[in-house]
């Protein structure tokens, strides 16, 4: 069959076509897409502390604090009001209706906590830089200390809770056989020997997949916690087929929950998933804290928190900062 050369070049503009639109699709997205976002005017999202979004940011990024501590109650881990937060975005120009990218250290999941508070406020352009400021500096590119201010601007949120699964969701689903239950906590969370709850252990049927193992080295932040590597390289996603490979077992077309201890590495995972075409995945928001604290919810591996032993090693702990204390001032004496 003769086809003729003004038909494959049409077939080669559709192509290159249907690659850029996936490509804009992309949830996770790298340092050539963020320079595009930029030049077409997008709202970038820096999600560190200030102090570290201060000494150097993506040039015009934006920065409300520490988003997991400025969004979230400290105590129960959970979002603040949506008013509050309402109150933030509005005044900091964060304008959850336009093209949005969050970054923050590269794999440091509360970016992806970033980006899955904007997808649950009504967002539906939201992308994740994973490399963050480590592959821009990287990259060579410019950085900025001054601090970058939007206008402020007036839009009411629209929480979209069929994004999250609650307590009361769960506990109903964790009984399904048709639900795929990730837990993306560490292996000692999962089998209860690490405690941070009234109770350890795991929700029945979930598969412990720890969020690290979506990097290209898990054990990065154990290895930069002794010294053992120099950066935080280790910690770049795996390659689509190396993550295809790890989610391998599960059903993209199932229905899948991702929990952690509150929401945040679970987000990770999640938006890992959706990105590898999982059609139908969740985050359970109050995740550990609130299965764990549920004394009615069944619990595999169960275990309970000594609280004793738990007074005595905080009371241990304050004993060496009073000796250490002593030492400094005899020193200064």
């Amino acid at each position: 069959m003769y086809y003729s050369k003004k038909y494959f070049f049409a077939m080669l503009i559709l192509l290159i076509s249907t690659l850029s639109a996936a490509q804009q699709n992309d949830a996770i997205i790298q340092t050539g897409q963020v320079q595009e976002a930029l030049a077409r005017g997008a709202i970038v999202w820096d999600v560190r502390d200030e102090k570290s979004y201060l000494e150097g940011h993506i040039p015009g990024a934006i920065n409300i604090g520490d988003a997991g501590n400025t969004l979230r109650d400290a105590n129960k881990e959970d979002y603040i009001s949506t008013a509050k937060i309402q109150a933030i975005f509005n005044q900091a120009g964060l304008d959850v209706n336009k093209d949005i990218v969050v970054y923050g250290s590269r794999g440091n999941p509360y970016a992806y906590f970033g980006l899955y508070t904007i997808n649950y406020f009504g967002g539906k352009q939201a992308q994740i830089y994973h490399d963050g400021i480590d592959a821009w500096k990287s990259a060579g590119l410019p950085l900025q200390k001054e601090r970058s201010i939007l206008p402020a601007v007036s839009v009411v949120l629209a929480p979209q809770p069929q994004l999250l699964v609650s307590n009361e969701e769960m506990l109903k689903l964790a009984q399904s056989k048709s639900v795929q239950i990730i837990d993306a906590r560490t292996p000692d969370e999962f089998s209860g020997k690490d405690v941070r709850a009234i109770r350890g252990g795991h929700i029945p049927n979930a598969i412990n997949i720890p969020f690290e193992e979506n990097w290209q080295d898990p054990a990065t932040s154990i290895k930069l916690g002794k010294k053992q590597v120099s950066d935080n390289s280790g910690m770049a996603l795996k390659s689509q087929t190396d993550l295809k490979k790890l989610y391998s077992g599960l059903d993209p077309n199932q229905e899948t929950v991702v929990y952690c201890q509150s929401g945040v590495r679970a987000s990770e995972t999640a938006t890992v998933l959706k990105n590898l075409g999982f059609k139908k995945v969740k985050v359970y928001d109050s995740s550990w804290l609130g299965w764990g604290n549920n004394l009615k919810a069944q619990v595999s591996d169960e275990s309970f928190l000594n609280v004793g032993a738990l007074n005595a090693k905080i009371a241990a702990m304050q004993n060496k900062i009073n000796q250490l204390e002593e030492a400094l001032k005899a020193k200064s004496n």
